[in-house]
């Protein structure tokens, strides 16, 4: 890439600067991990790419006009060729797929870049918070990535999908024989984790009894197997995440107060997208070229009344709710400019409920299976969240689903 000389240049690098993408996983070496504190800041050459490759052409052109109109600065040559450039270039495809980044420069996801990477130097619990669909679970693998264990396995554990009859074998094991259908020994999740960092979704939803196993394993490092007779040693790193108010839940009873403050360590809150301000442009920028080249569609990017629906939205759903509108969008385009109609956010997203009855729920259903559907898909299987969203004990939607038979 040619060399810029003189403020134009520095003032282009400033604005292009706005837009970044910022990966949480460096590639330089520093002491505390695999990435140096200042690697997401600037990377020279190879980092400007990025950034430019983040941007549509549209976006790239509306940047440095509007420098050009504030300064009264001519444009300079080497940007008309880049511009003309990138005119004749075809639809552009996702330089990184989206898992192993976090995509924003504002600057509350900039205080959880630094919060990263100081957790990853570091083997204390993290306990994260948030709304459901901030990118709690990608924080988690970020941190885990940057630390000591991150050549271990990840293992994820949603306390909220698990059966209540089945949690304390699936996170801690069991023995050949410890129940009526355990025809063998089974190595627990909590087990599958040594040497790594196990994350536990939704951890204000695990029972109280389990509450206690966990707490002993935050102590002293081991486990016991149900049906097992000795304690087993087990080291991993322990990440956990919520989106209730665990200090609510200690006064109802619902969390144990002792095990709150030994995962309350390290916090971190991601903020939801609605307080991340320009960040869901560059959000929706991204997901619009991965999807459109994941589909194979010829997308150019949103029209202007998309642009204005995606800015006036309120984003319930976060990014998750950014990403299924992004998706949705992209297989409903009949042209390669994306609508306010194609996104769907002025259609009702979420079921109403009936009047309440006098019969019991479980005989008249509160919702109809194809919202029921709606609402486990966007709480991805959750069913904690999903009964949250209803207005609905668990159990009631269990009931639900079974009714339903949707598993």
């Amino acid at each position: 890439m040619p060399t810029i000389a003189g403020p134009p240049a520095t003032s282009v690098a400033k604005a292009i600067g706005r837009a970044e993408f910022v990966p949480v996983v460096p590639d330089s070496p520093s002491p505390v991990g695999r990435g140096s504190p200042h690697a997401c800041a600037s990377r020279d050459t190879a980092d400007l790419r990025h950034r430019l490759a983040a941007l549509s052409a549209g976006r790239l052109a509306d940047i440095i006009l509007d420098l050009v109109d504030r300064t009264g600065e001519p444009l300079m040559p080497v940007v008309v060729a880049a511009l003309r450039r990138i005119d004749e270039m075809p639809a552009a495809t996702p330089v990184e797929d989206a898992e192993p980044f976090m995509v924003g420069n504002s600057p509350a996801m900039q205080r959880v870049y630094d919060q990263i990477r100081k957790f990853g130097a570091t083997d204390a619990p993290v306990l994260a918070t948030g709304e459901s669909g901030t990118g709690k679970e990608l924080v988690a693998r970020a941190i885990h990535e940057r630390s000591a264990y991150g050549k271990g396995p990840f293992v994820a554990i949603n306390c909220a999908a698990l059966p209540p009859t089945l949690i304390a074998a699936e996170l801690f094991g069991h023995e050949k024989g410890a129940f009526t259908g355990a025809s063998q020994r089974r190595i627990g999740r909590l087990e599958t984790a040594h040497g790594g960092t196990i994350f536990l979704d939704e951890i204000g939803d695990l029972p109280l009894e389990q509450q206690a196993h966990l707490l002993r394993f935050l102590q002293e490092g081991t486990i016991d197997r149900v049906g097992g007779r000795h304690p087993i040693e087990v080291n991993a790193r322990v990440i956990c995440a919520t989106n209730v108010d665990l200090g609510r839940a200690i006064s109802e009873g619902r969390f144990r107060e002792d095990l709150y403050y030994r995962l309350h360590v390290l916090s971190l809150h991601l903020p939801n997208l609605r307080a991340r301000g320009d960040d869901i442009e560059l959000l929706a920028t991204f997901f619009l070229r991965k999807f459109a080249a994941d589909h194979g569609r010829p997308i150019a990017g949103f029209s202007d009344d998309a642009w204005r629906c995606i800015r006036e939205h309120t984003w319930p759903g976060n990014v998750r709710e950014l990403i299924s509108s992004v998706r949705r969008a992209i297989v409903m385009a009949d042209t390669p400019w994306i609508t306010a109609r194609d996104l769907g956010l002025d259609e009702p997203r979420l079921p109403q409920r009936q009047p309440s009855a006098a019969s019991p729920v479980a005989s008249r259903p509160a919702v109809d299976e194809h919202g029921l559907r709606m609402v486990l898909a966007r709480n991805s299987g959750n069913v904690t969240a999903a009964a949250r969203e209803l207005s609905l004990s668990r159990m009631t939607v269990y009931r639900l689903m079974h009714r339903y038979c949707l598993g």
